[in-house]
């Protein structure tokens, strides 16, 4: 299975699984992953990996947006195998240990599934493994407040409400935005194409997940690299504020 890997500044890959992205910023032969799409990816995962001259053991670290399934998936399996690190957001990190989970649940699902695409793409996501364990076991809090010391240098943008400890990646060096699902540009449960928030059953606290995207109209930027879609080429400034207007 190949992964559908675009370069979209140097240094900076954008990677679409099936429903979900991941990006890889690289820096000579040193890697930092952000996310790792479902356990059903991990094949893909590695893929993008080897197309970018890469492989897993030269990720230095891996940034997780956020501590679902579909954005979790392989972290462990990359930390156990090759000993990568994988922080988050302080407030992320019992989250990703599994201490609890907030995750739409199969009750909200069932009560949503008469809306355009929820029934197809719950079949994907268990599928793909979106109901499995994937607790990372010592998942570490960001070591620095500004720029890590990693490549691409990115600087993480706490930006909760999708979940408590949500975090946006913000790459001044490629004038881009990673924004998780704080801000996405389309998902198989939306009809709307381009920046959104995702339906509101999959957030923890929809008001602050609004109010995220404030902040991440403060942002310079003219690339959004959302966890869900397709790139969005133009201000990240412009990008937050629609989305704002639309969820309104």
């Amino acid at each position: 299975m190949r992964a559908a890997v675009r370069q979209v500044a140097d240094g900076t890959y954008l990677v679409h699984g099936p429903s979900t992205n991941w990006v890889i910023l690289t820096e000579g032969d040193a890697v930092t992953l952000i996310d790792t799409g479902y356990p059903g990816d991990r094949e893909r995962l590695l893929d993008s990996l080897a197309q970018v001259g890469s492989s897993p053991e030269a990720v230095t670290a891996v940034l997780i947006t956020h501590a679902h399934n579909d954005h979790l998936g392989s972290a462990q399996y990359l930390r156990a195998t090759h000993g990568t690190p994988v922080y988050a957001h302080e407030a992320e990190v019992p989250h990703a240990r599994r201490d609890f989970l907030h995750q739409v649940g199969v009750g909200q699902v069932l009560r949503n599934a008469w809306r355009p695409g929820v029934a197809p793409w719950a079949v994907h996501a268990l599928r793909a493994g979106g109901t499995a364990d994937v607790a990372v076991t010592a998942p570490e809090a960001f070591p620095a407040p500004g720029p890590l010391d990693l490549p691409g240098r990115p600087v993480p943008v706490p930006t909760p409400g999708h979940t408590d400890g949500h975090c946006a990646f913000h790459l001044p060096g490629s004038a881009a935005v990673v924004s998780g699902d704080a801000l996405v540009s389309g998902h198989p449960t939306s009809r709307i194409r381009g920046p959104q928030l995702l339906p509101d059953m999959f957030h923890h606290e929809r008001a602050a997940a609004l109010d995220s995207l404030d902040v991440l109209a403060k942002l310079d930027g003219d690339l959004l690299l959302p966890g869900h879609g397709p790139v969005h080429e133009g201000s990240v400034r412009d990008a937050a504020r629609l989305a704002r207007e639309r969820a309104q």
